[in-house]
């Protein structure tokens, strides 16, 4: 493995710590890295989704052990989220735009990192339309992009008031990881394999997610955190949408 493939694979175990230890998967964090060190498209998308996979499995058994998980809050977000991201996944994005779609994801996530709910309130859930249309959207996005949709849906249902912090986190973990199998499965299904450099980066990204997992539940101050990840975003977005 080159020098610049293992500073890659050391960069995703840290962006797996980050994210982890604030309840995320880590797409857009992967994303970011894989598009600095300039991989194609092609390698991105399908490596973004595997990685997002393993890590969003240790978020959701977490949250679901610790008892915040609403099936009745979930279900209508990911009825029709699923297979919209399959045919996302399945989708064949041309780079410039890939570029432009994946470099607005990247502000809008260090917009997300930055911006935090003045109370932890919630009112009345959303209505059942309103949920399967929103997952839905959110479903498409996160198989073009090769995220997991989760990014939008947190800050979403803060923002509506539809949830509680840990609520919409643990709602947002099996959305990320639902609908990141579902668009690898899409992606697999029209490139037929998954590049070679993803296996040190899906065991670097289990250390991260699980080291950062536990950090962040007893170490870590989150603000911080989440901090030091929108500055990165906003640097690898604009890198994206500027060279697009």
């Amino acid at each position: 493995m080159s020098s610049e493939h293992l500073l890659l694979v050391a960069a995703i175990m840290l962006v797996a710590f980050l994210y982890s230890s604030v309840g995320h998967a880590g797409a857009s964090g992967y994303i970011a890295v894989m598009s600095l060190a300039s991989l194609s498209p092609a390698v991105i998308r399908p490596s973004a989704l595997l990685l997002n996979i393993l890590v969003a499995s240790i978020g959701a058994w977490q949250f679901h052990r610790a008892g915040h998980f609403s099936w009745r809050l979930f279900w209508p977000f990911s009825l029709l989220s699923v297979p919209l991201a399959f045919v996302g996944g399945a989708i064949d994005v041309p780079t410039h735009l890939f570029k432009l779609l994946v470099g607005a994801v990247l502000l809008f996530s260090a917009f997300y990192f930055f911006w935090r709910p003045s109370n932890d309130d919630a009112g009345p859930g959303p209505s059942k339309p309103a949920a399967l249309a929103a997952g839905g959207i959110l479903g498409l996005f996160a198989g073009l992009t090769g995220t997991g949709g989760g990014i939008f849906l947190t800050p979403l249902l803060l923002i509506m008031r539809w949830a509680r912090t840990r609520e919409a986190a643990a709602t947002s973990a099996l959305f990320i990881l639902v609908n990141s199998i579902a668009g690898l499965l899409g992606n697999i299904s029209g490139a037929r394999t998954l590049p070679v450099l993803v296996l040190p980066m899906a065991a670097a990204a289990v250390i991260g997610g699980a080291a950062g997992s536990w950090f962040g539940s007893n170490r870590f101050p989150p603000e911080l955190i989440k901090r030091l990840l929108a500055v990165v975003l906003v640097i690898a977005g604009l890198k994206l949408m500027l060279t697009a």
